[in-house]
């Protein structure tokens, strides 16, 4: 047993190392990490395949799966372009407008989607107004995230929790939305008043915006009407779901099968647009941490830190949020969240606590720790690829001025709303 503790615990930190390192692609080293564990017999294939959480990972395709489809329709260009006429071709106005659009769709549809679609537009807009983009889509990727963690499908550890706990849609909602609300307008108080100076163009720059014509934008109208349709009859799935009886993948998986259905567009080009290495990516993570409790270092790890808060649910509950929130911004928040799903299990094993409020308090830190630096979460090294694909590159540290104190006032407002109402 104590060569398999070895093995498991080697094979999990040089797979996380290399992660880190970010000098190899993350799915292919989680892969090979999943495997080494089958090859040395820690963990068995049946057992390998168990551990690999259904749930979340048809949650994230069926989503895909939509958003491929709907994005087809131009229905993300025509808002934003409408949005940046609204603001008059403002800068500073089309930062506010856009920061709404994009918190509110990566509660929908989930932050990295969001990204995706929002970024190209933000370009165009920069471009014609003749200003660097970097003041937009540095607070635009900060929003991301903050909307992303309001509900169960808008960030990946959120679905992870979700699907791990039992708790559905309407409780993320309930219980992360309020705080959510609160952290957008005071992060977004201090980005207008960083940006107020760099974000001033003359009346001629303005009124190239003006110009833009959003019909143009649409490309299908019937497959836009299909498309709203479908997501609003997901997004009301996902309300019910617990009343219904049904996993939220299930639901996500209805939405998706049901559009590929109507769009009439072939399932084979949809399909290929999936994120596959991101599957994986999951499914990989969930052996490698399927082989630590397996060889009881989970259990271990839970009686350590129950040790450490001497079994004290708001000194439990601030260490999660507070780790949580600062490994996730320098670690990736999915292999973190990962490992402390099962540990907070064990925790509520262990211990006569409620431990309803550390899920509220991982999926906090997880998702807002995000915010801290470049590599905190899958949306904001998106946008550091686009803008030096686009000859505006961001440092490290030039982010980390403005991500890494926002995430610490993001986590401080989120301790007083813990502490308040939970704890």
């Amino acid at each position: 047993m104590e060569t398999e503790v070895v093995l498991a615990v080697g094979i999990f930190i040089i797979t996380y190392i290399i992660i880190m390192s970010e000098k190899l692609n993350r799915t292919a080293v989680a892969l090979v990490g999943a495997v080494v564990l089958l090859l040395f017999n820690v963990i068995t294939q049946e057992e390998a395949v168990q551990n690999i959480d259904f749930n979340t990972i048809g949650l994230l395709m069926g989503m895909m799966i939509i958003v491929n489809i709907m994005k087809r329709s131009g229905i993300f260009e025509y808002i934003a372009i409408v949005a940046a006429k609204r603001a008059k071709g403002d800068p500073l106005k089309i930062l506010v407008l856009f920061a709404i659009i994009t918190a509110i769709a990566s509660a929908f549809l989930d932050n990295v989607t969001t990204i995706l679609l929002i970024v190209p537009v933000t370009l165009v807009i920069t471009d014609a107004l003749k200003i660097s983009p970097v003041p937009i889509l540095v607070p635009l990727i900060l929003f991301a995230n903050i909307g992303g963690t309001a509900t169960l499908i808008g960030d990946p550890p959120n679905i992870m929790i979700g699907s791990a706990t039992g708790l559905g849609f309407n409780d993320f909602l309930l219980n992360l939305a309020p705080v959510v609300i609160v952290i957008f307008f005071a992060t977004l108080f201090f980005v207008k008043v960083l940006n107020r100076e760099r974000l001033k163009v003359s009346e001629q720059q303005k009124s190239v915006i003006m110009k833009f014509d959003e019909s143009l934008a649409i490309k299908d109208a019937v497959l836009l009407k299909k498309s709203m349709f479908t997501l609003g009859l997901t997004v009301l799935g996902f309300m019910l779901h617990q009343k219904l009886g049904y996993e939220s993948a299930t639901v996500a998986f209805l939405g998706a099968s049901l559009l590929l259905l109507i769009s009439g567009i072939n399932p084979e080009d949809v399909l290929l647009e999936i994120e596959w290495p991101t599957i994986f990516f999951f499914a990989s993570l969930f052996v490698l941490v399927g082989g630590l409790e397996k060889v009881g270092v989970i259990d271990l790890l839970a009686e350590k830190m129950l040790h450490i808060t001497q079994g004290n649910l708001v000194m439990t509950a601030m260490l999660i949020l507070w780790g949580a929130a600062i490994a996730s911004a320098f670690l990736d928040n999915i292999p973190f969240v990962a490992t402390m799903i099962p540990l907070i299990k064990s925790i509520g094993a262990m211990s006569a606590m409620s431990i309803t409020p550390l899920w509220w308090a991982l999926a906090l830190g997880a998702c807002l720790g995000g915010n801290g630096t470049l590599v905190g979460a899958s949306a904001n090294v998106i946008v550091s690829g686009m803008l030096e694909k686009h000859g505006d590159g961001i440092g490290f540290v030039e982010y980390m001025k403005v991500g890494f104190p926002l995430m610490l006032l993001s986590i401080a407002i989120s301790s007083v709303y813990l502490v308040v109402f939970y704890l």
